[in-house]
């Protein structure tokens, strides 16, 4: 689980600071797709920053917690500390897949688990099974030696997915998995992060603003001037 307690992030404008995330609650339950809806500017890439470490809240709690984790407040952690985190326990796809050119889509996941430090022999067994697992599940197991320029754009993503997830993380953040994607590639991306989402228990938070794929989602919430809406409500998107 990810949850977010009366978080406030602002920035420096002038002589005066604009206030991006006003005292947000969120809960990202485990299992389940929690997405964040609403205009332009309105604060809901802001509140995923928050929520991924990336960015230090002015003042609340961004607590992680997961089954073999004890939970902690990322707010309260150094950047070295938050970091580690993010590594370790909290995936990220962005809105580009970011994928390194000169590495094959197997490559990808490989150097991620190197990241966590994993050891050679380790490496060669447990993680080089489990990347293999993974590019099964996005399907990929027939491209795994194919570079970013050999992959359409839905591919990539999907390898973007996949390598968020190697390090089994408690927390998958997603920023507008569809925003570069055709409907149809749209709904697959979409379907892909719900069916991975509930089997292995993660917690996922996804910023959209993109509601034909709403049906993918277990709960939703709508994001107005930095401001949890008042009608948003829990399960709504999946009713």
């Amino acid at each position: 689980m990810i949850e977010l307690q009366n978080v406030t992030l602002t920035f420096p404008d002038g002589d005066s600071r604009v206030t991006a995330v006003d005292n947000v609650t969120l809960t990202a339950p485990a299992g389940k797709v929690t997405g964040i809806t609403g205009p332009s500017g309105s604060g809901k890439s802001s509140i995923l920053a928050v929520a991924s470490t990336l960015i230090r809240p002015d003042s609340g709690s961004v607590l992680l917690s997961g089954p073999n984790h004890a939970t902690v407040d990322a707010a309260k952690l150094s950047l070295e500390e938050a970091a580690a985190l993010r590594r370790d326990r909290i995936g990220i796809v962005f809105q580009q897949s970011n994928l390194l050119p000169s590495l094959t889509a197997r490559e990808q996941l490989l150097v991620m688990a190197e990241l966590g430090g994993a050891d050679r022999r380790t490496r060669r067994a447990h993680i080089s099974g489990r990347v293999d697992e993974l590019l099964a599940a996005v399907g990929l197991a027939e491209h795994a030696n194919k570079r970013p320029h050999q992959l359409s754009g839905g591919q990539r993503q999907r390898v973007a997915i996949a390598r968020a997830l190697v390090q089994e993380p408690d927390a998958l953040l997603v920023d507008e998995p569809t925003s570069a994607l055709d409907q149809e590639r749209g709904a697959e991306i979409m379907q892909l992060i719900s069916d991975l989402t509930h089997e292995r228990g993660t917690a996922t938070l996804l910023v959209t603003h993109d509601l034909v794929h709403r049906g993918t989602l277990d709960e939703l919430v709508t994001v107005v001037d930095g401001r949890i809406a008042a009608d948003s409500m829990a399960g709504s998107a999946a009713a």
